[in-house]
């Protein structure tokens, strides 16, 4: 199977990448962790412009009524950029379990770029980002309800929370989807493991680039071989992490051959991505020593984000426990 970008994903790719590029995202990255959450705004206006911020939402609730392989190529994106907020709640979770309770009057503020929260039992119980959002929603014990925070604490990435959250307003009660089907929780592990990619590969690059120019012993600390097999290592793991997205995005989007086990290879790339990307922040750390993890430094708003995520939307534990049930 052939897992290189068609035209049209790699024009959507650069699509992104431009508009994020010229946001100068560490500079909105630090605003926000400070408390700034309107520093974000600008950019996820321009993202809704562009159509990415309703990518899997029907054009005739305002979206661009792409597939599940097209937001893969957008968050992997916004992942090499470290976008703040509850980015995937917004672009994937949310879209997904809004139309799966057919509440499709409340897609349209979404693909306008309004950020909401989600949290979902078992997967995902706390809200991500909630102090932050327009709206939280709760899906627990089969009732999808408008939630309201109870408590919030920090994360290991200044620019996120975590909030505990209650039942508000019931908006559907009995929501029941087949077991086969890819669920909200399913699309937001996967948008997570794209996101994971993206933050691998930012780490990667800095990395690197402080490889060739950082010298002792009058070389490049890159022409060692000890520091080019570190990065070599990493580079393997998100190459081999890919097509693992890739794959399980054809399978959300139904592209796949019957019998596929779509909801284990969202569960493998999730687990794939996260050991890649932990992996690259565990490198990239020892590449640049103590000065990657100083908070001056771009390496440690990539590092902190990275191990906040690793664990979103089903930990590694749980991923590996359903393709283990799966074989």
């Amino acid at each position: 199977m052939d897992f290189l970008l068609s035209d049209i994903h790699s024009d959507l790719a650069s699509t992104v990448d431009a508009i994020l590029t010229k946001a100068d995202m560490p500079t909105v990255i630090r605003a926000y962790a400070a408390g700034d959450p309107a520093s974000a705004t600008p950019v996820l206006s321009q993202l809704a412009e562009a159509g990415i911020c309703g990518l899997v939402i029907d054009e005739e609730h305002g979206g661009s009524g792409a597939g599940v392989t097209e937001l893969v190529v957008a968050m992997e994106q916004l992942g090499r950029h470290g976008m703040p907020g509850p980015i995937v709640e917004s672009l994937a979770v949310a879209p997904k379990l809004l139309g799966d309770c057919g509440l499709h009057q409340r897609l349209a503020p979404l693909a306008e770029g309004t950020p909401v929260s989600c949290a979902i039992e078992h997967w995902q119980p706390n809200a991500a980002d909630a102090p932050n959002a327009a709206q939280v929603y709760l899906l627990a014990s089969g009732t999808l309800s408008v939630a309201r925070i109870a408590s919030t604490a920090a994360s290991v990435d200044p620019a996120r929370t975590v909030s505990t959250v209650a039942v508000d307003t019931v908006l559907v009660e009995d929501v029941n989807l087949p077991d086969a089907a890819v669920s909200a929780a399913d699309l937001g592990a996967l948008a997570t493991a794209a996101y994971l990619l993206g933050l691998g590969q930012t780490m990667l690059t800095l990395a690197a680039e402080y490889a060739q120019s950082r010298k002792q012993f009058g070389r490049a600390i890159g022409s060692f071989q000890a520091v080019k097999h570190h990065l070599a290592d990493v580079a393997i793991a998100l190459e081999m992490a890919r097509p693992l997205v890739h794959a399980a995005a054809l399978g959300a989007d139904g592209l796949v051959p019957v019998g596929t086990n779509v909801l284990a290879d969202i569960s493998a790339a999730k687990v794939a991505t996260a050991d890649a990307a932990y992996l690259a922040s565990r490198q990239a750390l020892q590449v640049l020593g103590a000065i990657g993890y100083t908070a001056e430094h771009d390496l440690s708003l990539y590092l902190t984000k990275t191990r906040a995520l690793v664990g979103a939307w089903g930990t590694p534990a749980q991923h590996r426990q359903r393709i283990l049930d799966s074989l």
